[in-house]
């Protein structure tokens, strides 16, 4: 499998595709996911999952956001349908967000009537924008000018809590995340689809989906720095590798994942 770019997504295409998976990413990183998240995305193309994965540019204007990466979504899967890309059978549609990129899923399942077999929500949160962009107050220079999202935290969470409507969602939030809001969340989500919900806390911290394989080559004679490298490497490996186990193992239950 190769990376393709495809009317400014990266698209991942297994040789026979199970699912699709359409992946956002955080506010910045989001920008080359193909790239910040590659590790991760290509282990669900693997798993035999058809990756599109659409950049943004953040703005303060979440809810154009969200329309704009579900129009590029929808053509470029109707792109590739009508080549065959995918195969003729019907193929599931999960859609697979971080931190940032769970909001814009949530706007999306919230504002538009969209297909998806379920959301995977990983370390969301939902911050106003003095918490969101350091520094925002050194740009506020008029006092009555008060910058926020559209739609901001708490229309966010009204709008969930009315209007979404995928059924099935796995929320994952790690141990070490100080910035994850996933227990606000999960209550809203709990109340609107009872026992369809699932929550995991796993090891890691918020960078742990980004997380890339660390090639440690250890010197001729073993060292003290030797021995850390190993160890972080060890560390980040275990953490990415159960977080890939869990996704793989709620998006299809019954295959079993090494």
């Amino acid at each position: 499998m190769n990376w393709q770019e495809i009317s400014g997504s990266w698209v991942l295409i297994p040789r026979r595709p199970i699912g699709v998976v359409h992946f956002l990413g955080g506010a910045f990183v989001g920008t080359a996911p193909n790239l910040t998240y590659r590790c991760l995305l290509e282990q669900l193309g693997k798993a035999g999952y058809a990756v599109i994965a659409t950049p943004f540019v953040n703005t303060l204007d979440h809810a154009a956001i969200a329309r704009s990466v579900l129009n590029r979504f929808e053509n470029i899967l109707e792109r590739l349908q009508a080549t065959n890309a995918l195969g003729q059978s019907y193929l599931p549609i999960y859609g697979v967000g971080h931190s940032m990129g769970c909001k814009l899923h949530l706007l999306i399942g919230s504002l538009y009537s969209v297909e998806r077999a379920g959301n995977i929500l990983m370390s969301f949160n939902n911050y106003p924008v003095r918490r969101a962009i350091p520094f925002i107050e050194q740009l506020e220079l008029d006092a009555t000018l008060n910058l926020e999202f559209t739609p901001s935290p708490e229309e966010t969470n009204l709008l969930i809590a009315k209007n979404y409507e995928v059924r099935r969602n796995l929320l994952i939030r790690f141990t070490n995340d100080d910035i994850d809001q996933t227990t606000i969340l999960s209550p809203v989500l709990q109340d609107r689809f009872p026992n369809m919900v699932a929550s995991l806390t796993l090891p890691g911290n918020h960078l742990t989906p980004l997380g890339q394989e660390i090639n440690w080559q250890p010197s001729e004679i073993f060292t003290p720095i030797d021995a850390i490298g190993q160890w972080v490497k060890q560390g980040f490996s275990r953490n990415l590798n159960l977080l890939k186990q869990e996704i793989l193992r709620w998006l299809n239950p019954v295959m079993s994942y090494q």
